[in-house]
């Protein structure tokens, strides 16, 4: 059985992150997904919109994932040493070094194969989380432009 290990925020779920765990699947038999802690995504992205417990449970609930874990604060390897994996999955987006993973990975003697995955092509336009919030924005944005012309506030 191949075991394969994909990561990701995971907030304001879409098909690109769909496409992401379909793709990572393919690569084995099990699909585990690390969800990023709150903290993680404050330091790397963004304010989640969705708390991690709650991104985890949506996680779970996806048909193409077989487990998933939150992440690991202080110690981004140290839930790739609990799950054990063959393979660990990266997006295309992602900012992880494949060479510094398997460096550190070989430091703490895993031998694990490393696949960074294509983009998601389908041209939908909200395939991305900030793509998302930003056409809320603007929808939000003309909603109080048309009130004020209105005369409603």
């Amino acid at each position: 059985m191949v075991k394969v290990m994909a990561t990701g925020t995971f907030d304001l779920l879409h098909l690109g992150h769909i496409y992401y765990l379909k793709e990572a699947k393919k690569l084995g038999d099990t699909l585990v997904v690390v969800v990023a802690r709150d903290s993680t995504v404050r330091k790397l992205k963004h304010e989640p919109v969705n708390p991690e417990e709650i991104r985890l449970s949506i996680v779970k609930e996806l048909k193409v994932v077989d487990e998933a874990f939150l992440g690991y604060e202080d110690d981004m390897y140290a839930i790739v040493e609990k799950i054990r994996p063959d393979v660990i999955a990266l997006g295309y987006d992602q900012i992880h070094d494949e060479k510094q993973i398997k460096k550190e990975l070989q430091k703490r003697n895993m031998d694990i194969k490393i696949v960074r995955l294509p983009k998601y092509e389908d041209g939908e336009d909200l395939n991305g989380t900030r793509k998302i919030i930003g056409k809320i924005i603007s929808a939000y944005g003309f909603q109080k432009k048309m009130e004020r012309i209105e005369g409603k506030k």
